[in-house]
């Protein structure tokens, strides 16, 4: 196939992208030193809990494709393996002048594809079986340049930190609750200072919620734009999820369940129906992303 170098040069930094990422950070940061603030006034051991929580950022920063890829049971393929596939992504990943990254393959049914890594020089593009074999090789290309896109955009470093963000509170509670890691009394104090702690997790847990797939559903679009320049077909994109859509209702709850873990990165989540509530969603509605799309061909017909 051949691509439009002047198209692909059109791609320029996403400023809405870019803003939100820092906003959303930013306001996460300041969420979580209030969380610390109010740790520190109940009387919890702080410098343990600080401790934990950076061993476990740092994991997750520096194994967040590892974990990833082990979460559904991807396997890293090799070139003579899936000679096709790795063309496709060392293709895209020249005309997006990022680093190619490595490629894996899921065994499931269920039709679908996602990034991670913590920087474009380490990630990762995954597949599913079911993508493969319900797509045609030219939708694969659109989809493999959706998951190129959001490497560039570096969106997937930003989703895996400030997902790991969401957990914090909850797994403060539980340690706390199960490890009994109050310096004060057992008495009244130590009473509210439980129930104090669980409604600042609680308000925590609902403004990452929120901040997290507002992002993410802009990164879609965002990512959406970008395998339409790098493909220069709006089209193909739009074929592809609408097959995977509607391949996707008929797969068992059974197989969703099992990879439904990583459904804030694949490229549709992976569930039944189409009516949930945005607000809630880690992606936009498949009729706003079509309706952009067909947007950006008709701009891309004029050009």
């Amino acid at each position: 196939m051949t691509y439009s170098m002047r198209r692909v040069t059109k791609w320029s930094s996403d400023p809405g992208l870019a803003t939100r990422m820092l906003l959303v950070m930013g306001l996460l940061a300041l969420v979580y030193l209030g969380f610390i603030a109010v740790l520190v006034s109940s009387g919890v051991d702080t410098v343990a809990v600080l401790v934990i929580a950076v061993l476990m950022a740092g994991v997750q920063y520096l194994f967040s494709d590892t974990i990833a890829l082990a979460s559904v049971g991807a396997k890293v393929v090799e070139p003579r393996q899936e000679p096709e596939l790795h063309a496709m992504v060392e293709r895209l990943a020249a005309l997006a002048d990022v680093p190619k990254p490595k490629v894996a393959v899921v065994d499931t049914p269920v039709p679908n594809a996602f990034a991670a890594g913590r920087s474009p020089r380490a990630a990762v593009v995954a597949v599913t079986t079911g993508l493969l074999r319900t797509l045609e090789p030219r939708e694969v290309e659109a989809v493999l340049a959706h998951e190129i896109a959001h490497v560039r955009n570096r969106d997937v470093m930003v989703m895996t930190i400030a997902s790991f963000f969401a957990v914090v509170a909850q797994l403060v509670v539980r340690w706390l609750t199960w490890g009994g890691s109050w310096s004060s009394g057992r008495g009244r104090r130590g009473g509210s200072g439980l129930v104090v702690i669980y409604l600042a997790s609680l308000v925590v847990w609902l403004i990452s919620f929120f901040l997290i797939r507002a992002l993410s559903r802009y990164r879609e679009f965002a990512a959406d734009r970008g395998a339409a320049l790098l493909t220069g077909s709006p089209s193909l994109l739009m074929s592809a999820l609408l097959k995977i859509s509607g391949v996707m209702q008929r797969i068992p709850d059974r197989d969703l369940r099992e990879v439904s873990e990583l459904n804030a990165f694949f490229i549709l989540p992976a569930i039944k129906g189409s009516s949930f509530f945005e607000l809630f969603s880690t992606h936009p509605s498949l009729e706003r992303r079509l309706e952009r799309l067909r947007a950006l061909a008709r701009e891309m017909e004029g050009v």
